[in-house]
């Protein structure tokens, strides 16, 4: 059973990335995956790297519990939505907190290169945007979509990482949005 864990980073419990983040899970326990939820706007941490990587401060229990909901994930899929070109200070927040050295990777002593620790994990992004995709890809040079897939996640493992972006969302209707939520759930059936 393929186990899958939905990081939902839109902090507005009223946004469409709830939704999204719904029609995943539903879909992925229709097809008999064991399939965890979780809301970083519920969780309890400073999302502050107070120290860099010079120090790392202690993790707060439900980061604790986040590594390991990680460690045991064969599919991470994150949910949220496109500001200012990339994604929302509380997913970055939570990114900075929990995939610290030791855990996410590991640099190699007097080297340039480093190891990644979380080998064998793939990812899905289901990303909205308000920007249209023509114009993201051609001016912001998909700089969110590349930082998540190739600075963090891939840095540390986790591939493929695949991505699937819904936009403009300011502007769709009713119509259009039960379109993506179907496609959503069509993605958590496939379990990717």
């Amino acid at each position: 059973m393929k186990k899958i864990l939905i990081i939902n980073g839109h902090p507005d419990k009223e946004s469409f990335c709830f939704a999204l983040a719904e029609s995943y899970k539903k879909g992925a326990n229709l097809a008999g995956a064991d399939c965890k939820l979780v809301h970083l706007v519920d969780l309890d941490f400073n999302p502050i790297l107070t120290f860099g990587y010079r120090k790392i401060s202690e993790l707060e229990p439900d980061l604790v519990t986040m590594q390991q909901e990680i460690l045991v994930a064969d599919h991470l899929v994150f949910v949220y939505p496109n500001w200012w070109a990339t994604f929302p200070a509380l997913l970055k927040g939570f990114i900075d907190r929990v995939f610290v050295p030791g855990f996410a990777f590991k640099y190699r002593k007097d080297s340039p290169l480093w190891d990644k620790l979380l080998v064998e994990k793939t990812a899905r992004l289901i990303v909205t945007m308000d920007t249209p995709k023509w114009y993201y890809f051609s001016i912001n040079i998909n700089a969110g979509h590349n930082a998540m897939k190739i600075g963090i996640l891939e840095f540390c493992g986790i591939k493929p990482v695949k991505i699937t972006s819904f936009a403009p969302v300011k502007s769709s209707d009713e119509v259009k949005r039960k379109k993506w939520l179907a496609k959503v759930e069509g993605l958590g059936k496939e379990q990717k």
